[in-house]
C-alpha cells in the first residue's frame, strides 16, 4: 500500500523525537528572495569580516537546489545544549576565563552528525531515496530554513530562538529528493525587546537584525587570524572563546532546559578555567583541554549572521 506523503513526514517527526532530538521540523528546499538579498547585503557591507568563505559560497549558501539540484524537502533538526547555571557567571572573575557555552561540551559536530546519519539511514531503509546530511560542514543558510521549518526565528540578535528552548539549539540538516510538504513557518516574537542588542559589549549590532562580525567577540576570538583593534580590546574582558552575553539576555530563555545530551554538559576544566593556568599550557596540553571548534551552525557563537 502507498504511504501517503504527510503519513511519512509524521513518521520521520516521530522518529526523530524518539532518537533524542528536541526540534523538528520541515521546509522546501528553497530560501525566499528576502534571505538572499539579506546575504548579499551582509557580504556587500563586510560585515564578514575575513571570513571569506561566506563571499566564495553565496550563490550556494542563499539556494539549497544549487547547493544539490535533486533536493526537495530539507528536515531541519535541533539538539538542545542548555546549561543550567548563569551562562554569564565567569564574567564577574577577572582571574578566570569566559568560554562560551556550546564550547564548554564535547564537539558538538560528532554527536549531532551521528544522530543525523542514524536518522537518514531510517528514513532511506523505509523510502528509498536520496539524501544528504549536513552539520555546519556546506553552505547551508541553517537559520533560514529553521525559521521556514517552524523551529523558531532569527531573533535581533540574527540568531535562532525558540519559543519552547530559548537560545540554545544546535542545528542540523537532512537534504531529501521527496517531496514533502512543509510545516508553517515561525513568526518574528521579539516585539520592542532590545536587551540582546543592549547587552554586547563592543556594539557589534548596527540596527536589529544586523551583525557586524569585525565587532563581535564570538568572531574576534574564534574566526579572526589577525589581531583585534586596539579600541576593542578593553571589551573583550576575561571573554577567551566566544561570547553568549546577547544569547544569555534574551527574554525567551525562561523557557530554557538544561541539555539531556551528556556529551553537551559541560566539561568542569572549560567552566571559568583560571587564566594564568592557561597562560601556562604548551602545545599539546592546549589541545587536549581547547574547547569545541567553532560554531557557525546554531548561530551559538553569533558571529555569522547569515548561516
Amino acid at each position: 500500500m502507498k504511504i501517503a506523503a504527510a503519513e511519512i513526514r509524521e513518521a520521520i517527526r516521530g522518529e526523530a523525537l524518539a532518537m533524542g532530538f528536541d526540534a523538528v521540523g520541515f521546509a522546501a528546499a528553497h530560501l525566499a528572495d528576502n534571505a538572499r538579498a539579506d546575504l548579499r547585503e551582509y557580504i556587500g557591507r563586510g560585515y564578514h569580516g575575513d571570513m571569506g568563505w561566506l563571499a566564495d559560497t553565496a550563490a550556494r549558501r542563499g539556494d539549497p537546489q544549487t547547493l544539490w539540484p535533486e533536493a526537495r524537502t530539507v528536515v531541519v533538526l535541533g539538539l538542545n545544549y542548555g546549561d543550567d547555571g548563569d551562562p554569564l557567571a565567569a564574567l564577574s572573575d577577572p582571574e578566570r576565563g569566559a568560554i562560551s557555552v556550546y564550547a564548554r561540551g564535547r564537539d558538538y559536530h560528532d554527536t549531532l552528525k551521528k544522530r543525523l546519519k542514524t536518522l537518514a539511514r531510517w528514513i532511506a531503509a523505509r523510502w528509498p531515496s536520496e539524501l544528504k546530511v549536513f552539520v555546519d560542514t556546506a553552505p547551508v543558510m541553517e537559520k533560514p530554513l529553521a525559521q521556514e521549518a517552524g523551529i523558531g526565528w532569527q531573533g535581533k540578535h540574527t540568531n535562532l530562538v525558540s519559543r519552547q528552548l530559548g537560545s540554545w539549539l544546535f542545528l542540523g540538516e537532512i537534504y531529501l529528493s521527496l517531496a514533502l510538504a512543509p510545516d508553517a513557518p515561525e513568526s518574528d516574537h521579539c516585539g520592542s525587546c532590545r536587551a540582546c542588542l543592549d547587552a554586547c559589549p563592543t556594539n557589534a549590532f548596527p540596527a536589529p537584525h544586523q551583525l557586524d562580525a569585525r565587532r563581535c567577540i564570538s568572531y574576534l576570538t574564534i574566526e579572526h587570524k589577525g589581531p583585534m583593534a586596539h579600541e576593542l580590546r578593553p571589551l573583550i574582558g576575561n571573554r577567551i572563546f566566544g561570547c553568549d552575553d546577547c544569547l544569555a539576555v534574551c527574554p525567551w530563555n525562561k523557557f530554557a532546559r538544561l541539555t539531556s545530551e551528556p556529551d553537551f554538559l559541560p566539561r568542569e576544566a572549560l567552566t571559568g578555567p583560571r587564566l594564568a593556568d592557561l597562560a601556562g599550557l604548551d602545545d599539546a596540553a592546549f589541545r587536549t583541554r581547547s574547547p569545541a571548534p567553532r560554531s557557525s551552525a546554531s548561530g551559538a557563537t553569533g558571529f555569522c549572521a547569515m548561516s
